[in-house]
């Protein structure tokens, strides 16, 4: 009786022990795309995201918003992604006056908004370009990205995948493009969020990337991982 005893309170006391054990946070990360919307590459980049049953952000360049594209940025909304500015005509910004900038995001955000029925929060400079002044200029959270050369149609599907594996970390935000002709993203994406997966990450958009984290945008920093605001 006495050693039933002991067994069962053995039982207890480790099961006690494994609950109140610490737990691995949650290693949120997001993908983000530039350049679209398109009816080709674009299409299939979504059909992968439904195939794993993951969310991205989606960074649009205004001037390629036409009818017929913006019925992918609808799609991406029902698939549970959103939808980020990219500007409007994708220029080199730190040429270009505050009005000049003011007028290619503002175009970009309405369009946006007409669309899919909410104003974006997030911006993606055209070449990661910069100024200071834009920072005060464009109320949006600057995203830039960890990216595995994927604008270059010379870089194969292989050195994709392998790039985007390479550089996950918690809190990263991948910056990867999904215009016309770059199916090796697609592709290479296909095969490499199985394997995040099985590391335990979990894909999630990036505005939900900062609320996962409780990290607040601070207005003046252009975000590649987010930082990890859940244990201060």
């Amino acid at each position: 009786m006495k050693r039933t005893l002991k067994l069962t309170l053995m039982i207890c006391l480790s099961a006690l022990a494994m609950a109140c054990a610490p737990k691995e946070p949650v290693k949120y990360l997001a993908l983000s795309f530039d350049d679209g919307p398109n009816l080709t590459t674009e299409s299939k980049m979504l059909d992968v995201l439904a195939k794993h049953k993951v969310p991205a952000t989606f960074f649009v360049i205004g001037k390629n918003i036409t009818d017929e594209s913006a019925e992918n940025m609808k799609r991406a909304i029902k698939q549970g992604c959103e939808i980020g500015n990219h500007s409007f005509t994708h220029p080199m910004m730190t040429t270009m006056d505050e009005a000049q900038v003011k007028e290619e995001i503002e175009s970009t955000s309405a369009l946006i908004e007409k669309i899919t029925g909410k104003r974006p929060t997030l911006f993606r400079p055209p070449y990661i370009n910069v100024k200071p002044e834009m920072y005060d200029w464009i109320d949006l959270t600057f995203i830039c990205g960890k990216g595995c050369q994927d604008w270059e149609a010379t870089v194969g599907k292989e050195f994709r995948r392998e790039g985007i594996i390479a550089n996950a970390e918690p809190g990263a935000i991948y910056l990867l493009h999904d215009f016309e002709g770059n199916e090796a993203t697609v592709e290479a994406l296909d095969e490499a969020i199985p394997v995040l997966k099985e590391q335990g990450y979990v894909f999630v958009t990036v505005s939900e990337l900062f609320k996962k984290l409780k990290c607040t945008p601070d207005g003046h920093t252009m975000y590649t991982v987010v930082p990890d605001g859940r244990y201060n």
